[in-house]
């Protein structure tokens, strides 16, 4: 279980903050030589929306299933299942090809029951029996930030985008809604402490963590 903390911020802000974390810590090895990579994520509700209306209501125990693939190809995917308690969090994932995530979106799930992975069957319960289903498209361009005391990550979100269909999840350039123009998503996240260091890299004068979830955002535009 991990903490985790999130501020909208300006482009002001934005540009202070991250020349600052860029002359103290190292890029994720996993970005691109700019020190940024591209996020696309599909995220799955119930009918009712059980898992936006949760997290609007902040409900303390709540979870959430997304399929997610990182830069401009998506040669393979990652099924995550995040799950909050007590204001921590934590998040389990597998692997799956391309073949697999354009099956779930065409509604054949059975491959789910031959996977090993308990995550896979979990999927599969939910939804046959919460009828789970694609509900939204999420996209943002992440610069991520690495400081091994207290496993800390520190990321800014930019450009955060959506789409109209969840038929468009391969296809990035459809995705022309933005529900916080101009604004960057500042996160960070660690295990048990937050090094002095980072906490005085983060600070921004008059803002206090708040909910910022990029899914309810999103959600606006149905």
């Amino acid at each position: 279980m991990r903490h985790e903390y999130k501020h909208q911020i300006s482009p002001s802000e934005d540009l202070v903050l991250s020349g600052r974390l860029r002359r103290l810590f190292p890029h994720d090895t996993h970005a691109g030589p700019d020190g940024r990579y591209r996020v696309t994520s599909l995220y799955f509700d119930t009918p009712y929306d059980a898992a936006l209306r949760e997290k609007l209501d902040g409900v303390d125990r709540r979870e959430k299933f997304r399929l997610r693939y990182y830069g401009d190809e998506a040669a393979w995917l990652k099924l995550e299942k995040k799950c909050k308690r007590g204001g921590l969090c934590s998040k389990r994932a597998a692997r799956l090809s391309r073949e697999e995530g354009e099956r779930l979106l065409s509604g054949d799930s059975g491959f789910l029951l031959h996977r090993e992975e308990p995550i896979f069957r979990e999927l599969y319960s939910k939804l046959r029996g919460s009828a789970l289903t694609p509900r939204t498209v999420v996209c943002y361009d992440r610069e991520a930030f690495l400081y091994a005391p207290g496993n800390v990550r520190v990321t800014l979100d930019r450009n955060l985008r959506t789409g109209t269909s969840v038929k468009d999840f391969f296809r990035p350039e459809r995705f022309l809604l933005h529900p916080l123009e101009g604004l960057t998503v500042l996160e960070v996240k660690y295990d048990a402490f937050l090094p002095d260091l980072v906490r005085m890299a983060v600070q921004i004068p008059d803002r206090t963590a708040a909910a910022c979830s990029k899914y309810a955002l999103c959600r606006r535009f149905d």
